[in-house]
């Protein structure tokens, strides 16, 4: 069975920096888009980063120049970068994994941007 596990958030201050993590297993990491998405409080999750599997990537505007996504293959492994974080940065962050119908996500992890 597919799993995806986010690991890295937590409580950073305002222009501060963290670096998710989220690990698959039991699946066919390298063939699959990886994707962080987020969702605020009372707000739609939004998808805030996308890589394609030729490590092609798009962001959401608000987070361009701030945020980096990558993926590492032989761990089975997509990051998401955040720096210069902003308190509406704060939301739960999900990791999808997608090859055609077969969509995955994880759990979440929360982040949270306060002083």
């Amino acid at each position: 069975q597919v799993q995806l596990v986010e690991s890295g958030g937590g409580l950073a201050q305002p222009g501060g920096s963290l670096r998710l993590s989220c690990a698959a297993s039991e699946m066919i990491f390298s063939r699959y888009y990886m994707a962080w998405y987020r969702q605020a409080p009372g707000k739609q999750r939004e998808l805030v980063a996308i890589i394609t599997s030729g490590d092609s990537t798009n962001y959401l505007d608000s987070v361009k120049g701030r945020f980096t996504i990558s993926r590492d293959n032989a761990k089975n492994t997509v990051y998401l970068q955040m720096n210069s974080l902003k308190s509406e940065d704060t939301a739960v962050y999900y990791c999808n994994a997608a090859l055609g119908v077969r969509i995955y996500w994880g759990q979440g992890t929360q982040v949270t941007v306060s002083s």
